[in-house]
């Protein structure tokens, strides 16, 4: 039953909601889009933050540190760090129904992080697209009697190729041959009588690198765009404007799809898995707790790295998406459901991973850790080599390509919405008139494609390291420290829980004070500072080498990590310059500037901001 003041409440929202549209009509321009319904904020949520990393990075991480064990410190996580960060950044949006510089409005000593963010990810959705593009590319592949990276004998094979499967331990001991699997994608076979080793290269990480990638010797030497990648590549990308080009309500409905799919491909593949024979050693070893691997440090900043990428803290999306909920949305009801998706997946997708991974042990006569990988080295080459050793191969290899293709899609069209939004709210009253947007999203997306081709080119895979190294991986701590500060130490955590009970109705857990004042910005700060002490230069494994990266390269990955801090820095003297060096200035860019009527409690009517100070100069 609806009180007098739940009443009032919508009529205040419907009666703002009438006004600015009414002024956004009389100034000419398109009217911001809202969800369409209340479900469809918490599917972009999942359908944003479960993706890659849920599925190749997650099961890895487990059976690295500790199995059943590595839980510990991740359900910490998520807690300290997670569902505040999360939160925190939907809030921002939500409160002050825009994103990018204008949400952070709420604290205009550190707007920079509107700039940070957006610029942290355009990088993203250059090199995600990417990796969408490699699964196209094996779902076409699939499309075949026979998975063409099964055995040796193509045209892009070498004398290295040497196919496993036919080779088991009574032919090696007839031939005088020791077998030594090192992993997935580098075996070593040593004759008795010879003291160095022969390399042999399983058709799997062939097929990867010299038909799929066309790897060069380094990144300075990278050859040609490879033609069949960069129309897949095409595919990915026309495949996201079609969907995004329309705004959030058609995207919105897209991602019903894309973001239920994965859950029906990652069932499917799981009871196929469950039935192949040492699949059950799979999931013990992933699940089977080493609790003496909680006193190492590595898992600790394991678990906050995976926290940080697969709850997508600190790129900008999630304030764009809490900037379409309405006014009183309940957002910290979809937080805590999304907690429980989130987390849930990962763990799931450690059953599927394992079972096969176990199998695949089985088959070769090894121990899973040597069969076991993360990121691409997972998704390109573990697995494929996994599938192809089941009846039925191209089936499965198809769907689960299909499968990552559908985890990536709607990862990408959040991404591209957390660049779109801020800039359209920027500029929008140049870009919300006649087709402005559409045809904004349309050179957005091209420009991303031709960045994008650098990383398909054959040394593509060396430039896709640096934007994947560099772009986010630590700025984000920093980022999500200046988060918690900007909101809860600067606006003030009072202030902030007042304005929550403002849109939700009634007071959160006091938890969230805990975190956001205490906890979260010590989690940040302290892994950020690890991770600079901790700090190694990039290299790239391969099967016969590890490639170390010429200084110059180094030095460009670090000019893309310090293009996203910049801006906070930089803002804040531009403030100084625009406003006067004194600590006025200094003390009214710690008050919000911007809020509407309906966003202010009684104390902060008539409050003196920046926009005063600008008037009377």
């Amino acid at each position: 039953m609806k009180t007098p003041e739940n009443c009032s409440d919508k009529f205040e929202e419907e009666g703002k909601s009438f006004l600015d549209d009414a002024e956004d009509k009389d100034k000419g321009l398109h009217k911001r889009e809202t969800w369409s319904s209340r479900l469809d904020f918490l599917l972009a949520c999942v359908g944003f933050s479960v993706g890659f990393g849920n599925v190749w990075r997650f099961p890895y991480l487990c059976y690295k540190n500790g199995g059943g064990a590595f839980l510990i410190p991740y359900l910490i996580c998520v807690v300290v760090a997670g569902v505040p960060l999360f939160f925190l950044e939907v809030t921002v949006g939500q409160f002050m129904g825009v994103s990018g510089f204008k949400a952070w409005n709420i604290c205009p000593l550190l707007q920079g992080l509107g700039g940070t963010t957006t610029t942290i990810v355009f990088f993203l959705n250059c090199y995600y697209n990417v990796i969408i593009c490699w699964a196209i590319y094996y779902v076409f592949s699939s499309f075949t009697s026979e998975l063409p990276w099964k055995t040796c004998g193509h045209e892009w094979n070498t004398e290295h190729c040497y196919d496993f499967n036919g080779v088991n331990k009574t032919e090696a001991f007839a031939t005088n041959l020791t077998v030594t699997t090192v992993n997935t994608s580098l075996n070593y076979i040593t004759p008795n009588n010879i003291s160095s080793p022969v390399i042999r290269i399983d058709p799997v990480n062939e097929f990867w690198e010299r038909k799929v990638l066309g790897l060069s010797s380094g990144i300075d030497e990278m050859g040609t765009v490879r033609w069949d990648l960069a129309l897949c590549l095409l595919l990915a990308w026309v495949i996201v404007y079609v969907c995004i080009c329309k705004g959030i309500r058609t995207s919105g409905k897209v991602m019903y799809v894309t973001a239920t799919a994965p859950y029906f491909f990652m069932l499917a593949l799981l009871i196929r898995n469950s039935v192949l024979e040492g699949a059950l050693d799979g999931v013990i070893y992933y699940l089977k707790p080493d609790l003496t691997k909680l006193g190492d440090m590595e898992v600790w900043i394991d678990a906050s790295t995976q926290i940080m990428w697969s709850y997508s803290i600190g790129n900008g999306a999630l304030t764009a998406l809490g900037s379409y909920n309405k006014f009183n949305h309940n957002s910290y009801r979809d937080v805590t459901i999304f907690a429980f998706i989130n987390s849930g997946t990962s763990i799931f997708a450690g059953f599927l991973i394992f079972t096969i991974l176990g199998h695949m042990a089985f088959l070769q006569d090894t121990t899973i850790d040597k069969v076991a990988a993360s990121g691409p080295g997972l998704a390109f080459i573990a697995y494929p080599k996994a599938v192809s050793m089941m009846p039925g191969a191209p089936v499965w290899s198809a769907l689960f390509f299909i499968m990552i293709i559908f985890l990536g899609i709607d990862s990408q069209f959040v991404q591209m919405e957390g660049f779109i939004t801020p800039v359209v709210d920027q500029y929008a009253h140049i870009l919300r008139r006649g087709y402005r947007k559409e045809i904004f999203i349309a050179v957005v997306c091209a420009v991303s494609y031709l960045i994008g081709l650098s990383m398909i080119a054959e040394g593509g895979m060396y430039v896709f390291q640096i934007f994947d190294y560099y772009s986010g991986n630590r700025v984000i701590l920093l980022v999500a420290f200046a988060e918690c500060v900007a909101v809860s130490w600067i606006y003030g955590i009072n202030r902030i829980y007042d304005n929550i009970e403002m849109m939700l109705g009634h007071r959160i857990s006091r938890y969230m004070w805990l975190a956001w004042t205490v906890l979260t910005p010590l989690f940040c700060i302290v892994f950020f500072l690890i991770s600079i002490v901790t700090y190694s230069e990039l290299d790239y494994k391969r099967p016969t080498m590890t490639y170390q990266y010429p200084d110059w390269a180094v030095a460009i990955g670090w000019i893309m990590a310090m293009s996203s801090a910049v801006w906070i820095p930089a803002l804040i003297i531009h403030k100084f310059f625009k406003y006067g060096f004194t600590m006025e200035t200094l003390r009214l860019m710690m008050v919000p500037i911007g809020l509407k009527n309906h966003q202010l409690r009684p104390e902060d009517k008539g409050e003196k901001s920046l926009n005063d100070l600008n008037s009377q100069t």
